[in-house]
């Protein structure tokens, strides 16, 4: 299939598979580079998410599967600046307290909550929720909220490290 995609310079679609199944919703990903290619055609790439879609049948066909799809467009709609300058800097304080840094020079600002979510190792079923939603206010409200809640507990172990590192004790 990537070699298809290669030579084609097409995208391929990436859908979460779950314990029911297939997801409904899943997102084109488009390869930016190829990192290094083994002995046994086996590549690694780096990819980048491009257009989300609805999956309407599934093909099996081939040796790789194949979907009919649909692509979703956000509603209309404003999203509260305030509020995606909230999540931008909750994100910047995960990052910090990881250890890492992101650029966000880049992002388009009309779907920012893909990039933010995108570069955290989140829930993948709250990835999904996000994925699904069709507006970005409603993205970044959910982001937001979601960020919120698990900073404290990041803090918290952060915290601890830092005490740790210093005395052999987590007090």
């Amino acid at each position: 299939m990537i070699a298809e995609c290669r030579a084609q310079d097409s995208p391929f679609g990436v859908v979460r598979i779950a314990e029911k199944g297939f997801a409904d919703v899943g997102c084109s990903a488009g390869i930016v580079s190829v990192v290094k290619e083994y002995f046994d055609r086996q590549l690694d790439i780096i990819t980048e998410g491009r257009k989300r879609f609805e999956v309407l049948q599934v093909n099996q066909e081939r040796s790789f599967l194949r979907a009919e799809t649909i692509l979703i467009e956000d509603e209309a709609g404003p999203t509260a600046a305030d509020e995606a300058a909230r999540a931008v800097q909750l994100h910047a304080e995960i990052l910090k307290l990881a250890g890492a840094m992101q650029d966000l020079s880049g992002a388009d600002k009309s779907t920012i909550s893909f990039y933010l979510a995108g570069s955290l190792p989140l829930d993948l079923d709250f990835k999904q929720t996000l994925l699904e939603l069709r507006s970005e206010s409603q993205r970044i409200s959910a982001l937001t909220e979601y960020l919120e809640t698990i900073l404290p507990n990041m803090r918290r172990a952060a915290h601890a490290r830092q005490k740790a590192g210093g005395n052999g004790h987590a007090r």
